[in-house]
């Protein structure tokens, strides 16, 4: 199986809810990082999984989404602890729905909070032959 990967950083802010997580319970930045990485067992008709131009585009799209941005704030945290999994998770829906069209297996989206602490959601496709 195929694998390629793109990273991007970026700063965003939050605050965590339900629970008393002390200072995380109070406005705060992370400089956030976030990797996509796309799998499939075949290239195209060039030898690209992608053609890194889109991957580009569609990644960078979705940062500015959230970029510079309080995520507590954005439709798509109404009712959830912005939590890097939550945030990985509707990262990756995001990503999807961009991307469009695609013959991936595997969907990867990894965003680090810091240089020691990720989470990822993996989306896995099953894609019938004929």
């Amino acid at each position: 199986m195929y694998t390629l990967a793109l990273q991007r950083s970026f700063s965003a802010r939050h605050y965590l809810i339900g629970g008393d997580w002390g200072a995380e319970n109070h406005p705060h930045e992370h400089p956030y990082r976030v990797e996509v990485r796309l799998s499939a067992g075949q290239l195209d008709a060039h030898g690209y999984l992608v053609d890194l131009d889109q991957l580009e585009q569609v990644l960078d799209a979705c940062i500015l989404a959230y970029r510079d941005r309080l995520l507590n704030e954005l439709p798509d945290f109404v009712g959830l602890n912005p939590s890097i999994e939550h945030f990985a998770r509707l990262f990756c829906i995001r990503f999807l729905q961009l991307l469009g069209d695609h013959r991936f297996e595997v969907v990867d989206i990894r965003i680090w909070e810091h240089e020691a602490a990720w989470a990822s959601f993996r989306e896995v496709f099953q894609w019938s032959s004929g």
